[in-house]
């Protein structure tokens, strides 16, 4: 066990527990904005289906019913306007997280095989890497890689952690890159129905693909869009060449959605308006944390999607860290995100309203 565990950097939230502490002792509480996690109600008509779905003695299996695959092609199909999305293309998986982490595994990558991931991203896709034995390393512009021994490729748009999205004009090089080297993409799309000030738009689209998927999954999970985080409920769409070995590796890894989640992805992909209803909630938050963030002198780049506000006010992540947990406001420090994060930190906007009302007094 210490020899899995002795591959793994130390995980990074351990070091945030001091400013935690801090923040906590503020006379009014803390107000936590350095995780993302929801905390809005799930939606009635969700819960409702899971309910419903309760007495699921059996077990569920890892494709999904059919209903939950027709409601995921039907989704990938209307929202990200893929076409000729069957079956074959999608797969449920336990949270997206569960996906990054394992996926050079079950890949089948090692030893000499590189996986190759944003300069500023999730920790995890390094996590997932090293569990795999395989090589790591980061890119400003993937294009720019050498794509001998490149075996795995993510891309991330809208970014985790600074809401960065990539043009499609962007996407569709990228991808025309990836197909001529033979590199295989997964897309890291769980962000997608947050843009602000930027439409992201999908791999899945034949604008950027040209009506193929060969080569290529997006990532898409209802954590952020319906308050599902608990219910470890995410998909994968795209290539059934590689969503094809995958069911058949998580079929013996007893990789399965319990089968009430599966009722409740169907509940939830099949409306619209609980997503309006809580992109209205993110917008409301969103602007009046950056604008008491810009009056207390800081700068925000890039946080044109995403739930999180990218800032700076040009010095140590950590001395930020410090100054907001002194004002009983906890933020993630840069650096988790790699090396070039080290004078920013990140801001989420998933705090309840009047939590993030208290944020914006203290820091006015």
């Amino acid at each position: 066990m210490s020899a899995v565990s002795d591959r793994l950097p130390t995980f990074p939230w351990d070091k945030l527990e001091p400013y935690k502490k801090t923040a906590a002792a503020h006379p009014d509480g803390i107000v936590d904005l350095s995780v993302g996690t929801p905390v809005d109600p799930v939606p009635e008509l969700v819960q409702k289906a899971l309910i419903d779905a309760a007495d699921s003695p059996g077990y569920p299996t890892v494709w999904g019913t059919p209903a939950l695959r027709d409601a995921i092609t039907g989704w990938v199909e209307r929202r990200l306007g893929a076409r000729g999305v069957t079956h074959r293309h999608v797969l449920p998986i336990v949270g997206s997280k569960e996906l990054v982490a394992w996926l050079p595994t079950q890949l089948g990558l090692g030893p000499g095989d590189r996986v190759a991931y944003p300069r500023l991203a999730y920790p995890t896709y390094e996590v997932g890497a090293r569990l795999a034995h395989a090589e790591y390393e980061v890119y400003d512009d993937p294009t720019e890689l050498d794509p001998r021994g490149l075996k795995l490729l993510w891309l991330n748009s809208p970014s985790n952690p600074t809401g960065k999205v990539l043009a499609k004009q962007e996407l569709t090089r990228i991808v025309a890159w990836a197909c001529e080297h033979g590199v295989l993409i997964f897309s890291d799309e769980c962000y997608l129905e947050l843009g602000w000030e930027a439409d992201p738009v999908s791999v899945l689209h034949p604008d950027v693909n040209g009506g193929s998927y060969d080569g290529i999954v997006a990532v898409h999970s209802l954590s952020k869009r319906s308050n599902l985080a608990g219910y470890r409920a995410a998909f994968l769409a795209g290539d059934p060449a590689v969503l094809g070995p995958l069911l058949e590796i998580r079929k013996h890894g007893g990789m399965m959605t319990s089968a009430p989640t599966q009722a409740a992805v169907v509940a939830a992909l099949g409306d619209d308006e609980h997503v309006r209803v809580q992109r209205d909630r993110y917008a409301a938050r969103r602007t009046a944390l950056r604008r008491a963030l810009e009056t207390h002198g800081f700068r925000i780049e890039h946080s044109e999607a995403s739930l999180y506000l990218w800032a700076t006010r040009d010095e140590s992540c950590w001395v930020t860290v410090a100054h907001l947990a002194d004002l009983g406001i906890l933020v993630a420090p840069g650096d988790f995100y790699g090396e070039a994060g080290a004078r920013h930190v990140r801001v989420a906007f998933t705090a309840t309203d009047a939590r993030v009302e208290a944020a914006v007094r203290r820091l006015a």
